[in-house]
């Protein structure tokens, strides 16, 4: 029902609110009773927490998940279910960014030497063990890189 009477409520200078009444098949005595009820106790303290949880997660610099700001807020003395604070964000839209941890180039880019050609193109030995040659060939493929 209340989805019914905030759409006609965000809807009521645009038409009539006795024929949208009659369209969404609620009363309108019931309409005028939804939107001059005092705001009731459960909204307010949710109200009040997200203020809190938007606060700590700003605090946080957009890093905190849920479990983050639920500590955060038992740490502040705010009792609250962490199920309550997911909810929360979820409708306020805060998602975390987790930061990726500094991992440093393994490798530095700059000019290769050119690799020398030791066999020369000839591939023939006398013996076994003289002349070893070695190739890793991988083709990009649309299932990933295929090694052969």
């Amino acid at each position: 029902m209340t989805a019914k009477y905030a759409f006609i409520e965000s809807e009521e200078g645009i038409y009539p609110v006795t024929r949208m009444c009659e369209w969404a098949r609620v009363s309108r005595s019931g309409y005028y009773d939804w939107k001059n009820r005092p705001q009731s106790a459960t909204a307010a303290r949710r109200e009040l927490l997200a203020a809190e949880v938007k606060f700590a997660f700003e605090h946080s610099d957009g890093t905190y998940g849920y479990r983050r700001i639920h500590a955060q807020l038992a740490r502040w003395g705010t009792a609250v279910d962490p199920e309550t604070v997911r909810a929360i964000m979820r409708e306020l839209g805060l998602v975390a960014c987790q930061p990726r941890p500094f991992r440093p180039a393994t490798t530095l880019a700059g000019d290769a030497g050119r690799i020398p050609d030791l066999v020369g193109g000839d591939f023939t030995a006398d013996r076994p063990g003289v002349k070893l040659v070695g190739d890793i060939t991988y083709i990009r493929t649309w299932e990933g890189w295929l090694y052969l």
